[in-house]
This record gives C-alpha cells, structure tokens and sequence, in this order.
C-alpha cells in the first residue's frame, strides 16, 4: 500500500492535466444524459438551463486547469511559461461573462432554478469523482 505522501510526491503536472481533463469528460456525459432526463420531465427551458451551468460550470474547471499549468510552469522555472497577466484578464473576463449569461438565462428563460444549480454542480461532482479515483489508486 502507498501512503499519501510518497503518492503525491510522485503526482506530475501530466497527471494533475489528465484528471482535470477525464473530469471534464465526466461532465460531458453526466450532462448529456442529465440533459435528456430534464426535457423530458422538466420542459426544454430547464433543460437549457442545466445547459447552461454545466457549460459555466466547465469553463470554470477549464479556466482552473490553464490557471493551474500556469502556475506550475512558474514554479518548475520553465522556460515556457505562459504571461499571467493575460490568464489573469482572461479569467476576469470570464468571470464577468458568467455574471452575464446567469442573469440573462435566468431573465429569458422560464425554466427550473434547480435545473440551473443542478448544472453548475456537475463540475464540482466531476471533479469529485476523479477525487476519488485518485484516493482509489493511492490505496492500491
């Protein structure tokens, strides 16, 4: 059995990458069939709205990664590493344009509020299952 400490010793930049990125896949398939359940019980406009925050939802974690491998490149010293300043801008932008499309959605579409948090917390659900992959694989 390997213990946390030499386990996360060992945890590279690639696989930090590939658990964000099997994350967002994760949410891609929770989110289509999750789309499809909606509609049918809920109507089209919550299913848009669950849409919505799943696809806010994973901008965010994809905002996190970039961030991330920014971050850890500065660290590493490498050579390549990307400006923060334009990361920076381009998270606030997003940030702003998430405030945007929440209002918006909300504002035009007559859908479940619920459906709407329900999808932004697919995110958080996908990245906790990769979670626990990972807690998984430390123990084996």
């Amino acid at each position: 059995m390997m213990d946390a400490s030499s386990f996360m010793g060992q945890f590279s930049d690639a696989d930090f990458r590939r658990t964000m990125l099997r994350a967002l896949r994760l949410l891609g398939y929770i989110t289509a069939g999750a789309f499809v359940l909606v509609w049918w019980k809920f109507g089209w406009q919550s299913a848009v709205l669950l849409l919505i925050g799943a696809v806010i939802s994973g901008s965010g974690l994809y905002e996190w990664l970039r961030l991330m491998t920014a971050v850890m490149a500065r660290m590493d010293g490498g050579a390549t590493a990307r400006p923060m300043g334009l990361l920076l801008v381009g998270f606030f932008l997003r940030l702003g344009l998430t405030i945007v499309i929440l209002y918006g959605s909300l504002k035009l579409l007559d859908g479940s509020v619920y459906a709407l948090a329900a999808g932004l917390g697919l995110g958080v659900f996908a990245l906790t299952i990769e979670g626990l992959r990972l807690v998984k694989a430390w123990t084996v």
